[in-house]
């Protein structure tokens, strides 16, 4: 049998980058399909969820229900993305990582260019996974709720962590350069 296509098209590699560009169009794509929805819902009540007494009273039932897990495993990838980047902040000289964010020393654009890209897919999955309970929960998705609530389980953790390994890191280097 004849294939329409040649078969060396066939050996086609998955690398990092393609499962990386998928799951953000994954992303998108659900956030893309949840928006008509949420925009009836706002015309039907009057409100934004995001902003609504609703969103805040139907927050602790995140921690209880299905996808309860991910609020340690997102926090805690975060942090060990965040330990891996310190490290090389420490070892490259860079400066603590909310410190260069948050001063107007230069290099705040690589900063936020290397964070967003250790981080990139933690986003795209915690986007995906607040999505997923938010259907299993409510049987339906508000976008901005899970725009907000993966990066919040996954940025802060991440900034924080980076931060202090870098930290923690020149601090040992000092001390291992003095005692010498």
């Amino acid at each position: 049998m004849q294939l329409p296509w040649p078969a060396e098209n066939m050996d086609m590699k998955v690398t990092r980058s393609t499962i990386s560009t998928l799951v953000t169009v994954l992303a998108v794509v659900i956030l893309v399909a949840a928006i008509p929805s949420a925009v009836r819902d706002t015309f039907e009540t009057g409100r934004v969820y995001l902003f609504s007494g609703q969103f805040l009273e139907e927050l602790p039932q995140r921690l209880t229900g299905p996808g309860r897990l991910r609020f340690v495993l997102q926090p805690l990838v975060a942090i060990l993305l965040g330990w891996r980047s310190g490290l090389g902040d420490a070892r490259a000289g860079r400066p603590a990582y909310l410190y260069a964010l948050l001063s107007g020393v230069a290099g705040r654009k690589e900063s936020l260019r290397s964070g967003f890209a250790a981080i990139r897919d933690l986003l795209a999955i915690g986007i995906v996974l607040d999505a997923v309970a938010q259907l299993l929960i409510y049987g339906q998705v508000h976008p901005g709720a899970a725009v907000v609530i993966g990066p919040v389980l996954i940025c802060i953790p991440y900034a924080a962590a980076r931060a202090l390994t870098t930290r923690v890191a020149r601090l040992v280097q000092r001390d291992s350069g003095n005692s010498k």
